[in-house]
């Protein structure tokens, strides 16, 4: 397996074409604000670039998986992921641990039944710095952006 990658929607659904609002429920990107997490399969890459006029991608590191899973981490029926259930449950040793394994590729999120996965962020503190309907590369935050997703996730946890 290769790298982790984090996916985030910014635009919402208006004037959104069917096939990419098909893409974008496949990523379970419902919402503006919903994040997931994917490795690097070249089918995975061919949605992202379907959906980029939608959503922001990059790689995620091993500190902010572990915040976004303590801080956004969601058990099916609303309760929030705990280092407890991590260890009664899952037979790890807390969050971290299991962020490391998520991390490492040893675990999937779709493996994980009882945890949701998706994760229901907030509008960036500060807002966004560039336009939300321009390419990252271009000034704006829309595409692929590689380890500066890190800096969004914290700022929108």
């Amino acid at each position: 397996m290769g790298r982790l990658l984090a996916i985030i929607r910014i635009r919402g659904t208006v004037g959104v074409s069917g096939e990419i609002k098909d893409t974008l429920k496949m990523l379970r990107l419902n919402r503006r604000n919903h994040a997931t997490l994917i490795d690097d399969r070249p089918s995975y890459i061919g949605m992202l670039k379907k959906a980029a006029e939608y959503v922001t991608w990059g790689e995620i590191d091993l500190e902010t998986l572990e915040l976004l899973l303590r801080r956004r981490g969601e058990l099916k029926g609303g309760k929030k992921l705990t280092d407890e259930y991590v260890k009664e449950k899952l037979k790890l040793n807390g969050i971290r641990e299991l962020s490391e394994k998520l991390f490492k590729g040893e675990l999937k999120l779709e493996q994980l039944y009882d945890i949701k996965p998706i994760f229901r962020l907030h509008p960036p503190s500060g807002g966004f710095k560039g336009s939300v309907k321009k390419h990252f590369k271009a000034g704006g935050e829309l595409g692929y952006r590689g380890r500066k997703i890190n800096e969004l996730i914290r700022k929108m946890c």
